[in-house]
């Protein structure tokens, strides 16, 4: 059976959309962007019967990984991030301290992901997207098949793009992965992004404010 969305849901205080994906038929599952309420996340896991095998980040901003390492410790699950963020997770208590809010000490990243990877789950597979800007570690993971999705994490929103003035943001480059990695799929595919409501590639490609700009033209 191919992988399929089980649920998505806003955690923490900037409301990170976590996302579960999963082979129900094995019972295996992918945890995208854990945030933070760890319980939370165990708590849909057990109820729809679910093993997870990979923690999987677009990211590593705290708000994207908080609860990344109590879940490791808890489920035996493995922490999947980008070489490129391995030292923005390293200072995830730095991150808090910035904005003013506790969080918990990073845990250990287990597997290097990059551009072209597949993430196994069951029968199926995530794949792995490059799209530095947010960060330069940023990745999106892209569902394929028939009820396709895109996890866009923070490089792309609703109307919007992730911010790029905090370490190692890059205007250019987050629009460079925009109208050159994303823009190019298909019109009809779900985005899910990292916080707020979905959209399409479609969509944005008609509407969203940073496509048409002077220096998105440029990139």
């Amino acid at each position: 059976m191919a992988l399929e969305l089980v649920e998505t849901f806003p955690v923490g205080m900037l409301g990170c959309n976590c996302a579960i994906v999963a082979d129900t038929e094995s019972g295996e599952a992918l945890v995208i962007d854990p945030g933070d309420e760890a319980d939370r996340i165990l708590e849909v896991l057990s109820r729809n019967h679910l093993r997870p095998v990979g923690l999987l980040h677009t990211h590593a901003h705290f708000d994207h990984v908080g609860a990344s390492a109590l879940l490791a410790r808890e489920t035996g699950a493995p922490i999947l991030l980008h070489q490129d963020d391995v030292p923005l997770y390293a200072a995830l208590r730095e991150q808090g301290r910035m904005f003013g809010l506790p969080v918990p000490e990073p845990g250990t990243v287990d597997r290097l992901i990059a551009d072209g990877d597949r993430v196994a789950c069951g029968a199926g597979s995530l794949e792995v997207m490059h799209t530095p800007g947010h960060s330069p570690g940023s990745v999106c993971f892209r569902l394929h098949g028939a009820r396709g999705l895109l996890f866009s994490g923070d490089t792309l929103f609703r109307r919007g793009i992730g911010r790029t003035d905090l370490f190692g943001g890059s205007y250019d480059q987050i629009l460079s992965s925009l109208t050159r990695r994303l823009l190019p799929l298909p019109g009809d595919l779900a985005v899910i992004p990292g916080h707020g409501d979905g959209t399409t590639i479609g969509e944005e490609a008609r509407l969203n404010p940073f496509v048409g700009s002077p220096r998105a033209r440029l990139v």
